[in-house]
């Protein structure tokens, strides 16, 4: 039974020495199969460069995905292409450069993976998500046991929508972007697991990851300011998801979350 481990947002310096340090142990611990992390928020809390990226992959993340961050750091529109287990949302337009989906393979079981972005309230131009997963899910077909799927989007109702239209067709669909775990990790009547959002991987004592007084100050009068990456109650979250080899449906699902020594 395959056992994947999906990291919820990572955020900066703080979310990425959290996987650095405790991802190898848990891989061990959990008997981890794969391991697939949202990175978009990586790179000082935006976006991610191409360093960061073979870093996280290089402590043992086996597949990276983004979201509306994707295109934040300079020049990496440029580099993407080159980063073969990264893969940006598969609803942006055609013309995007980046992988729409990947496939990871242990052991001859193979997962297929991809991303797209929520259409409400995220200001960045994306097909519908619901026609744009299902035909990720068609082109891969036969060249996948299960796939997982990953909605990166702010309203919970798209989410839980979304999460009920792909019942039956993938092992599992995970929310993101909104930083805060939810508590409703669950497998749906058809077989596929669900939660709609995993969490950040990153400072809790935060506001979903920069530091409090700025955002609070910006809350009260309008101006703008810089909103530093914290540091503060650092965790890992996620979710693992246990798959049957031989449906490649969700045997299991629970939300994680692990918090850093020091904390």
């Amino acid at each position: 039974m395959p056992n994947l481990l999906f990291i919820g947002d990572i955020v900066g310096r703080p979310g990425r020495d959290i996987v650095y340090h405790e991802l190898p142990r848990l891989r061990e611990e959990m008997d981890l199969d794969f391991v697939v992390a949202n990175a978009e928020n990586a790179a000082g809390g935006s976006g991610l460069t191409a360093r960061i990226a073979e870093e996280l992959l290089g402590c043992g993340v086996d597949a990276i995905t983004l979201g509306d961050h994707v295109w934040d750091q300079r020049g990496f529109e440029s580099d993407i292409d080159r980063l073969e287990r990264v893969c940006r949302p598969a609803n942006l337009p055609e013309n995007c450069p980046g992988r729409k989906f990947l496939v990871v393979e242990r052991d001859g079981f193979r997962l297929g993976l991809f991303t797209v972005l929520g259409n409400q309230f995220i200001r960045m131009m994306a097909d519908n998500p619901f026609p744009a997963a299902e035909a990720v899910i068609d082109s891969l077909k036969g060249e996948t046991d299960a796939i997982m799927v990953e909605i990166h989007a702010e309203a919970t109702s798209e989410k839980v929508a979304f999460g009920w239209y792909l019942d039956g067709r993938v092992c599992a669909v995970l929310g993101t972007h909104t930083h805060i775990p939810t508590a409703d990790a669950t497998v749906l009547p058809r077989g596929t697991g669900y939660l709609t959002d995993a969490g950040m991987t990153g400072p809790y004592q935060s506001v979903i990851g920069r530091e409090v007084q700025p955002v609070v100050a910006r809350f009260l009068d309008g101006m703008p300011r810089k909103f530093p990456v914290a540091e503060g109650d650092v965790r890992l979250c996620g979710a693992l998801v246990k798959i049957n080899a031989t449906s490649g449906f969700c045997e299991s699902i629970e939300q994680v979350t692990i918090f850093a020594p020091e904390n």
